[in-house]
C-alpha cells in the first residue's frame, strides 16, 4: 500500500499562527470575527474539519484529503472562488470598452477605520459610486455603472483601504437610449476633477455618519488633516476587451492580505515575506516583522461578518439590469447570449482554466482518485470559539 499526501508551500500562515498566536492573544484584543477567522485558518485542511479517503482506480495509491474551511480570509480557500467569479463576470460583462479607476483615502483617516471599519468601508463605496455616477450624468448625460472591489492592505500588510472600480464606457441617457462614452479618450473622466469630487463627498458623508454617532469631535483633527491633503484617484487608460479587463480585475477580488507563497521564512521571533515596493519601481523586497506584529497587521484586514466587498452599481446592478436588459443594443444581446455556457462545477472550471485535474492520480498520472471513505470532523463548529482557539494554540 502506498500513501500519498498533497503538496504544500514550505511556509504557511497557519504555521505563523501556531508559533505566535498565543502571544497575539496575550497582548492584543481581537474581535469574535477575527477569532473565528484565525481558528478556521488553523483548522483548514486538517483532521479537525474531517475529510475523505481516496484510492486510485489504477495503481491503488491512497490519499487522505481534508476539508477546507471556506473562510474568505484563508489563503488556501480562494483560488477556485476567484476563477469561478471571473468566469461568471466575463459572461455578464458588456462587450464594450472599460476603464479601471482606483479610489484611495489618505492614511490620516485610518484612525476612523480602526474605530469602525464597516462604517468606513461603506462610506468609501458610497462616495466612490456617487462620484462616478455624478460624472456620468454631468459629462455624458448617461447612467453608467461600476463593479467595485474593496482592498484594505498594502504590500507590507499596513492598513491601506482603496477601491478598484471597473467602469463601462457606456450607459443610458435620460430618454432611456443606449449610448457609448469616451470611446476616443485616453481617460473616461478628468483625474483631477474625480479626486476633488471624491474628496468632498467622502469627507461630507463621513462627517454625517460620525455626527450621528456623536463622535465627530473625537475625529475632528483627522478630518481637518484630510481636507489639507491632496487626494489622488488613479485612472488607467481604456482596456478594450471586456474579458481582458475582468481577468485583470479578478486579481484583486478574492485575495487575502498575505498568500502562503509570499511567506519566505518563520524564525523564533520574526516572519519574513516578499513584498513589492511601489515607491521603488515595484521591485520585490524582503520584509521581516515581529511575529505578533505580523499577525496583528493580518487581523486588520479581516472584514466584518457578512460584509460585502464586491458591489455592483448602476447598469451592472442586478436589479437595474433585470429591468433594462431588453433595451440593450441588439448586437450586445447577441454577444451575451453566445457567451452563455452550461453550468460547471468548481472542479470543471479549474480544469478548463488551469488544465489541472484534481481527480487524476498524482502518483501514476493515469488513474482517477475514487472516494472510498468519509472522515467526520473532530470538533463541533458550535463550540466556544475563543476557548477553542486558545486550546488550539497551547
Amino acid at each position: 500500500m502506498i500513501l500519498c499526501t498533497a503538496m504544500r508551500t514550505k511556509f504557511e500562515l497557519a504555521q505563523v499562527l501556531e508559533r505566535f498566536g498565543k502571544s497575539l492573544l496575550e497582548h492584543h484584543k481581537i474581535s469574535p470575527v477575527q477569532t473565528k477567522t484565525l481558528l478556521n485558518i488553523l483548522q483548514c485542511r486538517t483532521a479537525d474539519l474531517g475529510g475523505h479517503q481516496e484510492v486510485c482506480d489504477s495503481c491503488g495509491v491512497i490519499r487522505y484529503s481534508y476539508n477546507s474551511c471556506g473562510n474568505r480570509n484563508c489563503p488556501k480557500c480562494l483560488a477556485a472562488k476567484q476563477m469561478i467569479w471571473v468566469e461568471q463576470l466575463i459572461e455578464k460583462t458588456l462587450p464594450i470598452n472599460h476603464f479601471h479607476i482606483v479610489f484611495t483615502v489618505p492614511h490620516s483617516l485610518n484612525k476612523i477605520c480602526l474605530w469602525d471599519n464597516a462604517l468606513y468601508y461603506n462610506v468609501l463605496f458610497r462616495a466612490a459610486w456617487q462620484t462616478l455616477n455624478s460624472f456620468g450624468y454631468s459629462q455624458y448625460g448617461l447612467q453608467i455603472g461600476a463593479v467595485a472591489v474593496l482592498h484594505t492592505w498594502g504590500q507590507n500588510l499596513t492598513l491601506h483601504p482603496h477601491l478598484h472600480c471597473l467602469v463601462p464606457a457606456a450607459g443610458y441617457d435620460l430618454k432611456g437610449k443606449w449610448k457609448t462614452a469616451g470611446m476616443r479618450q485616453k481617460y473616461l473622466f478628468s483625474v483631477q476633477q474625480l479626486s476633488d469630487t471624491f474628496k468632498g463627498k467622502f469627507l461630507d458623508y463621513m462627517k454625517r455618519e460620525l455626527r450621528k454617532k456623536n463622535v465627530l469631535d473625537a475625529f475632528s483633527d483627522d478630518i481637518q488633516s484630510a481636507y489639507r491633503t491632496d487626494w489622488v484617484v488613479h485612472s488607467q487608460p481604456s482596456l478594450a476587451k471586456a474579458e481582458h479587463v475582468i481577468r485583470y480585475l479578478g486579481q484583486y477580488t478574492h485575495r487575502v492580505a498575505i498568500s502562503n507563497d509570499r511567506i519566505l521564512n518563520i524564525s523564533k521571533s520574526q516572519v519574513s515575506f516578499m513584498a513589492k515596493d511601489y515607491n521603488d519601481g515595484a521591485k520585490k523586497k524582503v520584509i521581516s516583522l515581529d511575529g505578533v506584529e505580523f499577525l496583528r497587521r493580518f487581523c486588520l484586514h479581516i472584514l466584518p461578518q457578512n460584509f460585502v466587498k464586491i458591489r455592483y452599481f448602476g447598469i451592472y446592478n442586478p436589479s437595474y439590469k433585470s429591468a433594462h436588459q431588453l433595451q440593450f443594443v441588439p448586437q450586445t444581446i447577441d454577444i451575451i447570449e453566445k457567451k452563455q455556457k452550461p453550468k460547471e462545477t468548481a472542479l470543471q472550471v479549474i480544469f478548463r482554466v488551469t488544465g489541472w485535474d484534481a481527480c487524476k492520480c498524482p502518483y501514476c498520472k493515469t488513474g482517477k482518485m475514487i472516494t472510498t471513505n468519509a472522515m467526520p470532523r473532530i470538533r463541533s463548529p458550535s463550540q466556544n470559539m475563543p476557548k477553542l482557539l486558545s486550546d488550539k494554540l497551547l
